[in-house]
Parts: C-alpha cells; sequence; structure tokens
C-alpha cells in the first residue's frame, strides 16, 4: 500500500528557522494526548476528536470528512483492534507523537503532531517501521575510536546536562562545541528520525576530534520559561551564553587543548555565532552550518510561501494561511524599544527577542571578526537558503581566513536527497553527509 494512500492530511505548520521559543511540552502529558486522540477515533467520537484540532485543521478535516477518511482508511486496513505502543519526538518545536495502531490487515502509525497550544496540527497514518523512528549510527562512525562521558555545561539553576565524545586516542585534541537551532532541541538535535548533531560528534571523535553537545535552555528548563521570565528572553539566554560557559569550562579541563577549542552553530546557531565569537575572541575559530543573515520574521514569510506552494491546497486557503504569518511579521516589524516589557508574543517569541536579533546584525559583526571561519551551505536547503550563503561571501570577501563550501544535494541537515526538500524528508532516516564530517574535520586540523 502506498503512503499517499495512507497520509490523512496535510501538516498545518511550517518547519521553519522560526518559532524560536516554542516552549517543549512535558513528555508524558503528549504521549498521553496522542493515545488519547486515536481513542477517540477508534471509538468513531469524530466530534470529540475535532475538538482537539486547530483552526487549519478544523476547516481541512471537518467531522463529516474525518469520519469518512476514517471509514475510508479501515477499508484499505482492516478494523482498528487495538494500540500496539508510543513513542514522542520533537520536529522544529513542534510535539510529534507515533501511536503504533493494529488493523486487521497490517499495522500503521498514526502520527499526530501537537502545536504549542496542545492542539493536534497534523495527522497521518503510515505503515509501521519501528527501526525508522530513529537513525543508527552512521556509517562513517567508528564506535571504538571514541568514548562519551556525562559533562554538565553550567552551574545553578541553568545546568544542562551534556555529553562530551574524546576519541580514544592522542591527544590533547581540539573540542567543538555544538549550538543548536531554532526550538526546544535536545543535545542531538533530534529532528524527525534524524540526530545531526550525533552524527557530527561520532563522526568527527572518529577523526580525533572532541565534541560537546548538550540540551538547549528552553528543553531542559521549560518550565521555567514563563510570564515574566519568558518575556525577557532573547537570544543570549536561549542560545548564547550556554556556549560562553561551554567554552570556558572546556578549557579547564584535562586532555583538551585549550588553544583549540572552535564553535559549530547551525541555522540559528549559525546566526548567532559571530555574537558567541564576538564575546571570546580566544576561541580557535567559528564553523557555520546554513546560517541565516536576514531577519527571521522574513525567513519565515519565505518558508511559508515555499512550503504552502507544495501543499496542493486551493489558493484562498493558502493565501488564508500566508496572511496570517504576513500580518505577525509585520507586527515584530513595527516593534520598538517601548515594547520590550511587553509579555505579548510575536510569531512565537516575545518583543524582547525581536529587537534584540535587530541590534545585532550577524553580518555586520562577522566582518570585525579576527578568528578562522568555515561556512557550509545546503543546496536543497529551503529554510536558510543560498540567498544568505551569498550574503556571508559578500560580507566577508576580504576576510583573510575563510572558507565557504555549498553542497549541491543537501538539505538543511546536510541530509542528502534528490528534488525538491519538503518537511516530510525529516521524518527519513539518514545521516549528516560524510563529506561534511570530513571537510569540516580538515578544516579544523589545518586551523
Amino acid at each position: 500500500m502506498k503512503n499517499s494512500l495512507l497520509s490523512l492530511t496535510l501538516l498545518s505548520m511550517a518547519v521553519a528557522v522560526g518559532a524560536p521559543l516554542t516552549v517543549q511540552s512535558v513528555p508524558v502529558e503528549v504521549t498521553r494526548a496522542g493515545k488519547d486522540f486515536v481513542e477517540l477515533l477508534a471509538k468513531e467520537d469524530f466530534a470529540g476528536a475535532v475538538g482537539r484540532f486547530d483552526d487549519t485543521m478544523r476547516i481541512a478535516l471537518p467531522e463529516g470528512k474525518l469520519r469518512e477518511t476514517w471509514q475510508t482508511l479501515q477499508a484499505q486496513a482492516g478494523a482498528f483492534q487495538k494500540q500496539l505502543g508510543v513513542t514522542e519526538t520533537k520536529l522544529a518545536g513542534y510535539d510529534v507523537v507515533l501511536v503504533t495502531c493494529q488493523f486487521k490487515q497490517m499495522v500503521l502509525d498514526a502520527k499526530v503532531v501537537f502545536d504549542t497550544n496542545a492542539k493536534v496540527a497534523g495527522l497521518f497514518f503510515v505503515p509501521s517501521h519501528p527501526a525508522a523512528n530513529s537513525s543508527g549510527p552512521p556509517p562513517y562512525a567508528q564506535t571504538h575510536a571514541f568514548q562519551e562521558k556525562e559533562f554538565t555545561v553550567g552551574n545553578g539553576d541553568w545546568r544542562l546536562p551534556g555529553t562530551l565524545t574524546l576519541p580514544t586516542a592522542g591527544g590533547p585534541w581540539p573540542v567543538v562545541v555544538l549550538v543548536h537551532g531554532s526550538g526546544p532541541n535536545d543535545r542531538d538535535e533530534t529532528i524527525g528520525a534524524n540526530k545531526p548533531f550525533r552524527d557530527l560528534a561520532w563522526g568527527l571523535a572518529t577523526k580525533g576530534i572532541a565534541v560537546l553537545r548538550y540540551e538547549k535552555r528552553t528543553r531542559e528548563h521549560a518550565a521555567m520559561f514563563k510570564g515574566a521570565t519568558l518575556g525577557k528572553l532573547t537570544v543570549q539566554e536561549e542560545t548564547i551564553d550556554d556556549a560562553l560557559s561551554a567554552v570556558n569550562q572546556l578549557r579547564a579541563m584535562a586532555g583538551l587543548d585549550p588553544k583549540r577549542i572552535f564553535v559549530l552553530g547551525h541555522s540559528l546557531g549559525g546566526m548567532v555565532a559571530p555574537r558567541i565569537g564576538l564575546a571570546d575572541p580566544n576561541l580557535a575559530g567559528l564553523i557555520i552550518l546554513a546560517g541565516a543573515t536576514r531577519p527571521l520574521e522574513d525567513l519565515m514569510v519565505e518558508q511559508t510561501r515555499y512550503l504552502l506552494s507544495l501543499s496542493g491546497k486551493p489558493s484562498g486557503e493558502n493565501q488564508e494561511k500566508l496572511d496570517q504569518v504576513l500580518a505577525e511579521a509585520a507586527k515584530v516589524k513595527k516593534l520598538t524599544a517601548a515594547d520590550t516589557s511587553s509579555s505579548a508574543m510575536f510569531l512565537h517569541a516575545p518583543a524582547a527577542y525581536w529587537l534584540d536579533l535587530r541590534e545585532h546584525d550577524p553580518l555586520a559583526i562577522v566582518k570585525g571578526l579576527r578568528q578562522p571561519l568555515l561556512i557550509l551551505q545546503g543546496g536543497r536547503d529551503y529554510q536558510v537558503t543560498e540567498v544568505d550563503f551569498n550574503r556571508w561571501k559578500e560580507a566577508l570577501g576580504a576576510h583573510p581566513n575563510v572558507i565557504f563550501k555549498l553542497y549541491p544535494k543537501l538539505n538543511h541537515l546536510f541530509m542528502a536527497g534528490e528534488g525538491k526538500s519538503t518537511p516530510d524528508e525529516y521524518e527519513e532516516p539518514g545521516h549528516v553527509a560524510e563529506a561534511v564530517v570530513t571537510d569540516i574535520a580538515a578544516w579544523l586540523k589545518g586551523s
């Protein structure tokens, strides 16, 4: 049976660079919500199920259409029998619950996507492939060549659990600190079925380079980001402070070369990497993977246009969704210093967050840095595109020590594919391309 026959509706979300501060749902709660939603379908309580939908899903899949879709599904897969298990993951700040369901003729996964308000923002039924729920080790990782140990970043209330991956031979080693993209990422930067930060850590450690990765503050301490605390949050507290703390801790650790500590930022992490380099001029270098150079609100509009062009929905419905994002982006553009103390949210982040980003142009900052730079870009990336890559090149044309590399077939996760990249691609298990790991390792050893 083809997947297309089982895909009930498109996600009403954008897997985007934006939605920076979407705070992680409590796993137990979201897992329970996914199971309960599937139970409503099994009981044919379609009114109750629609009551869990967000506004877009209610329009796309009203009660009558949901009933018809469920009946069509059972005609293909046989009668629903029971739930077999459940797993939960994150996809660009959204909670994705996979409820494995036994139908009479086959086992399917109900993929229930929850937005930040715990509303169902997407629903799919796909053939169940347990091994596909997460990717295994990349083929270029030699697990005997490294060991991993727990490492705590920071101190006090904001301590972050992390993993330090250390080569087993040689030393003192150069070390790379990995800085996440948007959203409440875990230490592996898990996105769908993929773990790009784990791939980088294992691949680089295989080549004799130590790597630190850690839970992002907005994931580990999600409950602390509410009310006034959330309203005052900027990317400094979300990302930069913890990266700087990690670097300082690593300088004092035996077995590591304190003069060869690098920061690698992906997506939003790449965008703020110049600020990290400015704050710590003793860093040995910066690696920017798919770093945005344009305002995030502009990228969110661009990504929304792109994703809607793939949706196949009527133009009127697409325009309504786009108009919502355009209106929110316009509000961000109109923010002034007088709004800094506001607790209102704009595109999932407070005014203070957007005003801080506006004040720190990554291109202006990076021009004044003295550290070596490696800037990498995927040619199939629809989240941060070649437009941004070319802007880095234009800004750094006179920089004495910078290398640029474009990988035509790689997406935002630096994983290979063909054709137009889509959010569904992130659900397919893959690995950061070996060429990326090899190029980073060669640059590190030459810096």
